[in-house]
């Protein structure tokens, strides 16, 4: 007879807890969220942040609030939500670095693959390969070319240590058996300034960052950094066509803390694909050169882990230090 009430007060306790679990998930959320951002305001992800997170607002009757935490390679912001609570309340959006800093940085805070849980891969967009037009090169194989018959000549710019300008390089240099020149800069204002003015040679900027100077004529657009030509830039050849099994890309993910109820997660994960393929939010992000994924939580996860992998042997055998 205890036995049997045992069990049933155990069952009574699991139908409650089921019960407050559903009646949970039913009312998130009941506040504001948070989306960190690990960039100061202004740039891409912040911009892609915003235009995203106002659509979410629209979906699930919530402000979503966009907390710009910069510093230390995206570390901190990025730390401050694998210790925030998993509630689903706080929210990353998490960028190429996510993948590299793992092995460019010695210690992190955090565990990359246990400290967060997947949401969603908004979507991958290509940097775009460009010199002055001035530049004496006109295509990639060229470049290559100029690199092969004086190893160490030919310089390239980026927007610092361990970003996609600067693995985009060092990337090129491992596929084409080349020796080129990174030279990092504080921000891709000062990088392109240097590119247009000839004292570096080029530099793989960001598709919405190069996009006026292209339009303008002041450079020459020679490759796409995406495994395949860029929907947005189709006229623009990839540089795997001429660098067979290139492929460096930008993207865009959104990480909860670990433990966040999957309930929560699949609610979320729905919500932001919504607005991700939505025409409002295609065409704010349409200078990026973005093709939305938007899939299932584990398509994130399985193409995050294959990155870091990725960026792991580059960053080891190219002995690629932080600043």
């Amino acid at each position: 007879m205890r036995i049997l009430f045992r069990h049933t007060i155990a069952f009574a306790i699991a139908l409650g807890a089921a019960a407050l679990s559903a009646a949970a998930f039913a009312a998130y959320p009941e506040k504001p969220l948070r989306l960190v951002v690990p960039f100061t305001p202004g740039g891409g992800t912040d911009i892609i942040a915003r235009a995203l997170g106002a659509e979410i607002a629209k979906e699930l009757g919530q402000p979503v609030v966009i907390d710009n935490k910069p510093g230390a390679g995206t570390i901190i912001g990025t730390d401050a939500v694998a210790k925030s609570r998993a509630d689903g309340y706080t929210l990353l959006i998490a960028t190429f670095a996510h993948a590299v800093n793992p092995s460019l940085q010695p210690s992190l805070p955090y565990t990359w693959d246990k400290d967060f849980a997947p949401v969603i891969l908004i979507g991958r967009g290509p940097n775009v390969l460009v010199v002055r037009t001035e530049s004496p090169y006109k295509s990639v194989a060229e470049v290559i070319a100029a690199a092969k018959a004086e190893p160490g000549k030919l310089t390239y710019a980026s927007f610092g240590n361990g970003t996609s300008a600067h693995l985009a390089g060092e990337m090129l240099a491992n596929l084409a058996k080349v020796d080129i020149t990174h030279v990092p800069y504080k921000g891709f204002g000062p990088a392109m300034t240097d590119v247009l003015g000839g004292r570096v040679d080029m530099i793989f900027g960001t598709a919405a960052g190069v996009a006026g100077f292209i339009s303008n004529g002041k450079v020459r657009a020679m490759g796409v950094t995406s495994a395949q030509r860029s929907p947005s830039l189709p006229a623009i050849p990839a540089l795997a066509e001429t660098v067979p099994g290139y492929r460096v890309e930008r993207w865009y993910g959104i990480y909860a803390p670990a433990g966040t109820p999957p309930d929560v997660i699949a609610k979320l994960n729905a919500t932001i694909a919504k607005a991700a393929k939505g025409d409002e939010f295609r065409r704010r992000v349409e200078p990026e050169g973005l093709v939305i994924s938007a899939g299932a939580p584990s398509e994130l996860d399985d193409f995050v882990r294959e990155e870091e992998a990725i960026w792991r042997k580059i960053v080891r055998e190219n002995n690629i230090r932080p600043e």
